[in-house]
């Protein structure tokens, strides 16, 4: 259990809403993780117990089905998703996907939408990264070709967190293939139109949990009125949104780097070697008080960042060195955990093994280490 007792960043509004997402996480998650895992996909109807519960998009309007919060209710169901060492897609749907639609989308857009998205009937993804496309989003080929009053969608994407489960995709295309990156616009593109296609739902390192799939459009036909805001100002978007994005990934990373401290904890008190616990050998000892140090200043620093972003205060540089630290500090954490089980910890059986494996890709999805590095050194 994450220890919160310290923390600045939330209020007793906030802790509430924290002890009811645990019990949803005890009854409709926990008992599921290994069938989560082993299927490759969370099932909908724990989708549909999280909408029930008020934990997606708490921050979605109240006139949208919504409960108008802060960020820090997000961040809440983020950190005990990320401990429960889980990698369910429902922070996408509720950091990012539902934040388009809410801040660019069209009333009618808005209404469609997010109400479902609030209730966990409304599964949704954003579909960005293609085969031979990743961090160069001005570089995508997947076009959206104006024919009267629709856009003709051709292209291919994967990658795509959701993919399989998702009712709506929000597409990033080209409207304007000549204008790079001021010729991009987003379009939503519901699953059940005509030329819309699910690949295979890939089959990762980790993260088994999480659908991920490939998607084609072939000649999909939508309304021009499905466009997102407005036509080639999709780029713009995509960079506004990234601070709660990046700021997203660092407190799962934090979170899930606390629950491999804790298993590294648990384990080494039930194991003995040399007549003794392995915690109170000197190296152990040393390891863990390494990690404690690292974990403290990572919490202190996430608390600031969410404190920030909850004021609007919080800046791209800012929330990609966030992004940065704290999955560089879940990959340390995780892989000196798992060297603490010994043997053990390269079994499937232990919660660790899910946790060093999961862990790999948050230092490049929602952009790389290197691009953080790079938009941080912009800053300077």
């Amino acid at each position: 259990m994450i220890d919160t007792s310290a923390r600045f960043a939330f209020t007793a509004e906030h802790e509430m809403f924290r002890d009811a997402v645990r019990k949803v996480f005890e009854k409709d998650l926990i008992p599921h993780l290994e069938t989560f895992e082993t299927e490759g996909i969370c099932s909908r109807a724990f989708w549909k117990s999280c909408g029930d519960a008020g934990m997606l998009c708490p921050t979605i309007a109240p006139e949208y089905g919504g409960l108008g919060l802060d960020f820090g209710y997000n961040a809440v169901v983020a950190e005990e998703l990320g401990y429960a060492g889980s990698s369910a897609g429902i922070t996408l749907q509720s950091d990012i996907t539902a934040e388009y639609i809410a801040s660019y989308g069209s009333e009618e857009q808005k209404r469609k939408y997010l109400p479902g998205m609030v209730s966990g009937d409304i599964i949704s993804a954003i579909a960005m990264t293609e085969p031979s496309t990743g961090s160069d989003l001005q570089g995508i080929k997947a076009t959206a070709r104006r024919d009267g009053d629709h856009y003709v969608i051709n292209g291919s994407k994967t990658y795509i967190t959701n993919g399989q489960n998702a009712d709506v995709i929000i597409v990033v295309a080209k409207t304007n293939p000549e204008a790079a990156g001021k010729g991009i616009s987003l379009i939503l593109v519901d699953a059940d139109t005509p030329g819309f296609a699910r690949g295979r739902n890939l089959d990762k390192i980790g993260q088994h949990s999480a659908d991920t799939s490939e998607l084609f459009f072939q000649d999909v036909r939508v309304p021009v009125s499905n466009c997102l805001g407005t036509e080639n100002q999709g780029f713009g978007y995509l960079m506004s949104q990234l601070p709660q994005e990046r700021l997203s990934i660092a407190v799962t990373a934090q979170a899930c780097a606390q629950r491999a401290f804790d298993e590294a904890v648990a384990f080494t008190r039930e194991r003995k070697a040399f007549g003794q616990q392995i915690s109170q050998c000197q190296n152990t000892k040393f390891s863990l008080a390494d990690l404690k140090a690292q974990l403290q200043v990572g919490w202190a620093h996430l608390d600031w960042a969410i404190t920030r972003h909850v004021k609007g205060e919080l800046t791209t540089a800012e929330a990609s060195a966030a992004k940065l630290w704290h999955t560089e500090l879940q990959g340390r954490v995780c892989d000196a955990a798992l060297q603490l089980h010994g043997g053990a910890g390269y079994m499937n059986e232990y919660m660790i093994a899910r946790l060093w494996r999961d862990a790999r890709v948050t230092r490049i999805f929602g952009g790389t280490s290197e691009i953080m590095k790079e938009v941080i050194s912009r800053s300077i």
